[in-house]
């Protein structure tokens, strides 16, 4: 695995990229070895000690962000949810034919089992008014749901307004 570690207000110090090194470098097992992991260590406030994890793979990304009061706290977290979804998600993420080349040959040869099945249990239909991202927030409000999906006014594309920490909105549009 190939680490790109950087620090958004800390200094990277060689005592935290050994622990990501050693720590994420125990997911070796399920990656093939020229696999590119990015590594972004934050200090947000005081006591929010922040690592967030992203590992592109063909086909697929798989991502996990960790705060705690400790930064190597953290990092343990960060580890350990990146090898449950690994586990757990092991048949949809791997398809044999496309992507397997992205993972180490023991894990696509592995099952694991599936405990926590996704099953979609309600469908919803509804037809899409054209309108402002703007528009959809306040709409979303007053649904009292944390997104809404939209057709934009401006683009005639299908958007996705949603709500983020600190009473901000996020917009997610395709890309072209």
């Amino acid at each position: 695995m190939r680490f790109a570690i950087a620090g958004k207000n800390i200094d990277v110090t060689p005592g935290l990229r050994t622990a990501v090194e050693e720590k994420i470098g125990k997911l070796e097992k399920y990656f093939a070895p020229d696999t590119e992991v990015d590594v972004t260590l934050s200090v947000e406030k005081k006591d929010r000690q922040k690592i967030e994890v992203t590992i592109p793979v063909k086909g697929s990304i798989i991502r996990s962000e960790q705060v705690t009061n400790d930064m190597y706290v953290s990092i343990d977290l960060v580890e350990e949810t990146i090898e449950k979804q690994m586990k757990k998600y092991k048949n949809k993420i791997v398809d044999r034919k496309q992507n397997s080349g992205s993972f180490a040959k023991e894990y696509v040869d592995r099952d694991y089992e599936d405990d926590d099945e996704i099953k979609i249990v309600r469908s919803k239909k509804f037809g899409f008014k054209p309108m402002y991202p703007e528009d959809a927030c306040v709409q979303m409000e007053l649904l009292g749901h944390n997104f809404y999906v939209f057709r934009n006014a401006e683009t005639d594309e299908v958007n996705v307004v949603y709500k983020r920490k600190g009473n901000t909105y996020g917009l997610i549009e395709p890309e072209n």
